[in-house]
């Protein structure tokens, strides 16, 4: 009798065919693993819900289609967010019977390449809204397109209503409106101050985009707008002007012959921080670094040296000046945006992109090269304040 039990449990334990295999529609899938697609079910995931509907507009804005885009804590906890792009496509898709609305916000289909409409695209390679959609148990869109307004309600990302065509009106944009699901984040609470925080630095990276955000919990309305860019993001990094080594801070841009990258860079020393390096991949702050990163160290420090030795302030028996020392009292903001995006995690926390590296490399030599020539008096001051780092920073 035990024999046969054994031998029945053994058996079963080895068994395994196609009943075994579950096939999750879209939706099911991502409230199934939430993690995979924005990172956790905690607090970091549910302010990831937000940052994937303002990246639409984001894209909108990249896109030269938007300037504005205006998020809303609402009473109840839900977001909402408002922009005056182009207005999400309605028309239908013969081969699906779906609007491309609705395959927008529920198909979950990875795509290599920038969504059409888009030369480059942030947020889950254009999953993003289908994701909020399937994490939320409510989320309702409102489209003002085609001299018309559009709506259709969802629940836990299933279509509750049709697409509906509503008046005519001369407007364009899109508004999504998604209240969090309780059953899968382990809280629903938004933190104004982290968004706030989040928009002001988008805001930064986005020269002549207003972002704003409003909370209905009481209301506390802000509105982020830096028409200098990330210039200005250094300036609010550099709290001290007395400690400045240099002022304004240095900023440029730059973009490849091809448009599939573009490179902006704001830099300035000062004497009282161990310095920071804040770097983004398509608007996405890139905490890990990557190739973006080395490409502005590695140029930054070369062309430091290379200066020095010109102008007669490090001699040919000294030894290089180590990168540590050149980032020592360093506060810098590297953005680059790219057409094809290389992210490793999915956080997106570490650009991989190689062709990041070279470029950035040709855009800090060919600029900054440029700025130190004609800044002889503030180029002197800087290499004078590295090499006057103390050595535990030149060597560490």
């Amino acid at each position: 009798m035990t024999e046969t039990s054994n031998s029945s449990q053994s058996s079963n334990a080895y068994e395994y065919s196609a009943s075994h295999i579950q096939v999750l529609e879209d939706h099911e899938a991502i409230r199934k693993r939430p993690g995979m697609y924005i990172g956790s079910a905690g607090e970091r995931g549910l302010h990831q819900m937000v940052y994937e509907v303002v990246g639409h507009a984001l894209d909108e804005h990249l896109a030269g289609h938007a300037d504005s885009v205006d998020v809303t804590i609402t009473a109840e906890g839900g977001i909402r967010v408002s922009d005056n792009g182009r207005g999400l496509p309605v028309e239908m898709d013969d081969s699906t019977g779906k609007s491309a609305l609705e395959r927008e916000l529920t198909e979950l289909s990875f795509k290599s390449e920038p969504r059409v409409g888009y030369r480059v695209a942030g947020g889950l390679s254009g999953l993003g809204l289908c994701v909020v959609n399937a994490l939320s148990s409510r989320l309702t869109v409102e489209v003002h397109r085609d001299g018309h307004r559009w709506t259709q309600e969802y629940a836990k990302g299933v279509p509750t209503t049709a697409l509906t065509k509503n008046e005519e009106t001369d407007q364009h944009g899109t508004t999504i409106a998604f209240l969090p699901d309780a059953d899968v984040f382990e809280t629903t609470r938004y933190s104004f101050a982290t968004l706030s925080e989040r928009f002001q630095e988008l805001a930064f990276l986005n020269g002549g985009l207003a972002v704003s955000l409003t909370d209905e919990r009481p209301e506390r309305p802000v509105r982020h707008h830096h028409t200098d860019g990330l210039r200005a993001f250094v300036v609010r990094l550099n709290p001290y002007p007395a400690s400045l080594v240099h002022s304004p801070a240095i900023a440029f841009e730059s973009e490849n012959e091809d448009k599939t990258i573009l490179v902006q860079v704001a830099m300035q020393w000062d004497t009282w921080s161990p310095g920071e390096l804040h770097s983004f991949a398509n608007n996405t702050r890139t905490h890990e670094g990557g190739t973006h990163e080395e490409g502005f160290r590695t140029a930054l420090t070369g062309l430091v040296n290379e200066y020095a030795r010109q102008q007669g302030q490090l001699s040919a028996d000294d030894e290089d000046i180590t990168i540590s020392a050149v980032h020592d009292g360093l506060t810098a903001v590297v953005s680059v945006t790219l057409a094809h995006p290389l992210f490793e995690g999915c956080t997106r926390t570490r650009l991989g992109n190689p062709e990041a590296n070279t470029y950035v490399q040709e855009a800090v030599r060919e600029h900054l090269t440029h700025w130190l020539d004609h800044h002889p008096k503030e180029a002197t001051s800087i290499i004078r304040h590295i090499l006057d780092t103390p050595h535990r920073h030149r060597c560490r």
